[in-house]
């Protein structure tokens, strides 16, 4: 009766959702496969855009250096820019806020940095959508050194997503590593959990699949390349799965580095979503969720239609792929579903 529900699901969204691709996986804490279903010529081995899921890959490594005493949770950019190469990075009400942010505010998305991918008539995912274009490192600071910021760092119990955060430490992971991001990505988590159809793209050379904007295919290969450690790689959904398990099941790092207090709402455009280190959380059995389910979804959602997150209170994993920009929330609202019909 459960999987006739999880059918009767997908089936509702790939008829009403204008969804042209799609693949879904459900397994237990055990390993046990309880539900899979494509559509559209997808597989769970597909490559597919993994989004902003990415930065749980970038979370990943950072929490591996943590461990392994290369960083710490303070450690301020000052330790890894010059003050002057920060100035006007945050900026709120007239006080230059840059040279106090810290690894921590980065994170768990409390820097209160604008997110340049979404903010503004001429935002990057809006121009994405256009055409196809690379950005800098160095280009993103300095159109983030544009916009305002929305709040002080670390202040009260505030958070707003923005892909900045995260690409900075990505660069941070480069610049202690001293090396690059992709073959830090592969030791460190690809090659060693054996997510054999994962990669950080960094040539056309590469596959990178097509997304749909509503009707519309689009060929992004240089938007994927520079969105590197916010939302850059490719994967598959098998490899998710392996991955999501690996990241809750403390297979990459000590789990106990997973501080399930720290949690903080993010913007209202973001509802229900609340920010951990380096993962979304959802509360279930609330209003959003019409008072059903319970406990918590935690993982992360990508804006092509990606997603990857665990159901603690059924121990159970939900992966897979709507290959869709135009519905960014699709994902989310799919997956809290899926965990209400949760046996």
């Amino acid at each position: 009766m459960r999987t006739k529900s999880y059918d009767n699901l997908f089936d509702e969204y790939i008829q009403t959702k204008k969804i042209y691709e799609s693949v879904v996986l459900i397994e237990r804490g055990s390993g046990e496969t309880i539900f899979s279903r494509a559509y559209g010529g997808k597989t769970i081995d597909s490559p597919i855009i993994a989004a902003s899921i990415t930065k749980m890959f970038t979370a990943a490594c950072i929490f591996i250096l943590i461990q392994r005493g290369y960083l710490t949770w303070n450690d301020s950019l000052l330790e890894f820019y010059e003050p002057a190469y920060l100035k006007g990075l945050h900026v709120y009400k007239g006080k230059d806020y840059s040279c106090e942010l810290k690894i921590s505010d980065l994170l768990y998305q409390t820097s209160g940095l604008a997110d340049i991918y979404e903010e503004g008539k001429n935002s990057i995912k809006k121009q994405a959508i256009i055409s196809d274009a690379f950005l800098t490192f160095d280009e993103n600071i300095a159109l983030t050194k544009e916009k305002n910021a929305h709040f002080p760092p670390n202040y009260k119990n505030n958070a707003y997503y923005a892909d900045i955060n995260y690409n900075i430490l990505g660069d941070i992971i480069e610049k202690v590593t001293k090396c690059s991001l992709e073959r830090v990505f592969d030791k460190y988590i690809f090659s060693r959990i054996n997510m054999t159809k994962t990669y950080l793209p960094v040539s056309e050379k590469e596959y990178i699949p097509m997304v749909y904007f509503a009707d519309k295919q689009l060929y992004r290969p240089q938007f994927i390349m520079c969105s590197k450690a916010s939302g850059g790689c490719i994967t598959s959904t098998r490899d998710l799965m392996i991955f999501i398990r690996a990241f809750f099941q403390g297979e990459l790092f000590d789990k106990k580095i997973l501080d399930s207090k720290l949690y903080r709402k993010l913007q209202l455009s973001m509802f229900p979503i609340y920010y951990g280190s380096g993962y979304m959380r959802i509360k279930m059995g609330g209003f959003s969720t019409s008072f059903l389910g319970q406990g918590d979804l935690i993982g992360h959602s990508g804006s092509t239609g990606s997603f990857a997150f665990y159901y603690p209170s059924k121990e159970l994993f939900f992966v897979g792929d709507f290959n869709q920009m135009k519905c960014p929330a699709l994902p989310i609202r799919f997956v809290m579903q899926l965990a209400m019909f949760a046996p």
